[in-house]
């Protein structure tokens, strides 16, 4: 995922080139690359006008939505008083014609926004191809995540990846040792080994993580697994990683051990936390420590992707990969 800044007009002319490339990429048709390209153009034009500009992320998918393209607008302006009267065409608090996030939800597959006075607007669009247009009776995903590599670098050394099994769904997030292509290699491994031995208990598939991962400069890894059956999480964590839960608007941090997964992973242990619904959140230590979701009401109601991007926004530290990852219950 690509971090597009927007503070003038001519970054929205980069945004959408920058987009229309990863269409391209992912064998987009022309029609399907021109959706994308006005859907960039009607967000980075509105964080101009609402936001006071603000940031653009893009990138792919595929999950229980489909596959496509991903752009989510964010920005620490006023914020909206009424969501619902800001889609509707010919509805503008800014003087123009309107239509803005009208022709975003037409030419979308998904779109979700998330505003609150004095605190900002998120706003997600997926674009598959094919015919645009949202279906109400799709499934809808039930995790996702926004991972952006350090300000000034190309290639993001976090990953993380999710596993559906018989033993339940599993995430995993991971931060390469350091940045830069020689941390991405260590977290790319972790990802390989988290899909070939998702299948064990949760410690033992961190520990298959660790042996793997000797002939990288290691990572700190984070694995959470929805066990239905005995309605819980279990969760385990080595190294500056961090996992948290949201149940009935409560926030309960789980425990990571010390140590660096490939490297001196001396205790890996699991820890089982009660859990029927709510949000289970991992992250790289790209976000602030300290971060509360206090302020954020009904955040759990929104779509995973988004919910991660909005703790991105507001927590990211700036000077690292910064990885969210989101299971939404």
């Amino acid at each position: 995922m690509i971090s597009l800044a927007v503070h003038d007009q001519s970054q929205v002319a980069e945004a959408r080139r920058e987009a229309i490339q990863i269409a391209a990429r992912q064998g987009f048709s022309d029609s399907d690359a021109g959706r994308i390209a006005l859907v960039v153009t009607e967000l980075a034009t509105n964080l101009l006008k609402h936001g006071s500009g603000g940031e653009l992320l893009a990138g792919t998918f595929d999950d229980m939505d489909g596959v496509g393209v991903e752009l989510i607008a964010l920005d620490k302006g006023a914020g909206m008083k009424n969501v619902a009267a800001c889609l509707e065409d010919g509805y503008s608090s800014a003087g123009s014609a309107g239509k803005g996030l009208g022709a975003v939800m037409r030419q979308s597959s998904v779109v979700d926004i998330a505003s609150w006075p004095g605190i900002g607007t998120a706003v997600i669009a997926r674009i598959a191809p094919g015919k645009p247009g949202i279906d109400p009776s799709a499934p809808k995903a039930g995790w996702g995540a926004v991972a952006v590599p350090m300000p000034g670098q190309t290639v993001c050394g976090d990953s993380w990846s999710v596993a559906n099994t018989a033993a339940g769904r599993t995430l995993m997030v991971v931060d390469g040792l350091g940045h830069g292509p020689d941390a991405a290699e260590a977290s790319v491994e972790a990802v390989r080994l988290f899909n070939r031995f998702n299948g064990h208990q949760v410690p033992t598939l961190l520990e298959y993580i660790h042996g793997g991962l000797r002939a990288t400069r290691g990572a700190a890894v984070s694995i959470a697994r929805y066990d239905a059956a005995e309605r819980k999480i279990v969760y385990s964590g080595v190294g500056n990683v961090a996992g948290a839960l949201l149940i009935n608007g409560a926030l309960r941090r789980m425990v990571s051990m010390a140590g660096t997964a490939g490297f001196n992973a001396r205790k890996i242990q699991a820890f089982d936390y009660p859990f029927a619904s709510g949000l289970v959140i991992l992250h790289s230590d790209g976000l602030q420590s300290s971060w509360t979701l206090d302020r954020y009401p009904n955040l759990v109601s929104f779509h995973p992707t988004l919910i991660a991007a909005i703790l991105y926004r507001d927590f990211n530290r700036g000077r690292d990969d910064a990885t969210v990852l989101v299971g939404k219950w």
